[in-house]
């Protein structure tokens, strides 16, 4: 039996997870991400070293932030600044002497469902993170699609609203409208007068009690969100559409978007016959960047 450590690297914590050849994954653990890389570079050296006193690695998957290069180059690190133009590989190779992949943490999802969960049996299919902005790894063919520059997928960057700002006009973007925390949070809190909401929950449990603010903020929120997926739906024609990040597990959630995407749909008469993928939660959540790395690291080797 092949053993490999995955590692999710996110904006809050590092996932961490000792994974059999199978994609089972043994144990996991998590360290907060410091916002500063050496310091990131120091607790994944530390996470290796102890996994490697279990088990005999044979690689290390890494899914991280920002636009990755397949040679595993940081063109941008997302929320790590100090990750912006280094070689992740490299640097990980260098201080634990292991063969080490790098990929985008959206396109490891998309690795992860291909392998494990809802996307096994498709070979054109979107899959979404829906977080603190939006990823997407787009699956063309069964490969990943990375494009000319690496950054094919990133459906967070297209603009799909209207938020009246000319200076800043990525305000206008998926990721800041139709995401968990820059889009749902932060048009409740800007338009509230109460203490700042920092869960999506809370803003489901206003708006069944009927709260005028929480219900604009949700219909803002799907709104954006159905109109990124109908872009992708002409575009691209996936089979099926996945949405991963943790709102993805709110039945609530699903059933809404799914609504607003048919709403939207019925109301143009360019799309309203056409057929669209099927748009369904994404069945690993917070192992999918373990999985989803290992998996990229298994097929590396």
């Amino acid at each position: 039996m092949k053993y490999y450590i995955g590692l999710d690297i996110g904006g809050t914590t590092i996932k961490c997870g000792l994974v059999d050849e199978t994609g089972k994954i043994i144990e996991k653990d998590s360290v907060k991400t410091s916002i500063k890389g050496e310091e990131i570079l120091q607790n994944i050296e530390t996470i290796v070293s102890q996994f490697k006193s279990e088990k005999p690695i044979t690689a290390i998957g890494v899914s991280a932030p920002g636009i990755v290069q397949k040679d595993g180059f940081m063109t941008t690190g997302g929320a790590i600044k100090d990750f912006f133009g280094i070689n992740l590989k490299e640097e990980i190779e260098k201080r634990t002497d292991i063969k080490t992949t790098v990929e985008n943490d959206a396109n490891a999802a998309a690795f992860a469902e291909q392998w494990k969960g809802n996307a096994i049996g498709f070979h054109n299919y979107y899959c979404m993170v829906v977080g603190t902005g939006i990823g997407g790894g787009l699956i063309i063919n069964d490969q990943i699609y990375r494009g000319g520059h690496g950054m094919a997928g990133e459906l967070g960057m297209m603009s799909v609203m209207n938020v009246d700002n000319d200076q800043h006009l990525e305000l206008n973007s998926l990721s800041f409208t139709g995401a968990t925390v820059f889009g749902l949070l932060n048009y409740y809190n800007h338009h509230s007068d109460k203490p700042e909401v920092t869960d999506a929950r809370v803003i489901y449990e206003l708006a069944d009690k009927k709260d005028k603010l929480a219900l604009e903020s949700l219909d803002f929120f799907y709104t954006a969100l159905a109109k990124g997926i109908i872009n992708l739906m002409v575009a691209l024609d996936p089979e099926i559409v996945l949405i991963g990040g943790g709102i993805s597990a709110n039945s609530q959630f699903m059933e809404g978007l799914q609504e607003k995407i048919a709403d939207l749909k019925s109301r143009n008469s360019d799309v309203r016959d056409l057929t669209f993928a099927e748009v369904k939660p994404a069945k690993l959540r917070n192992d999918a960047g373990i999985i989803g790395a290992v998996y990229r690291a298994i097929q590396a080797n």
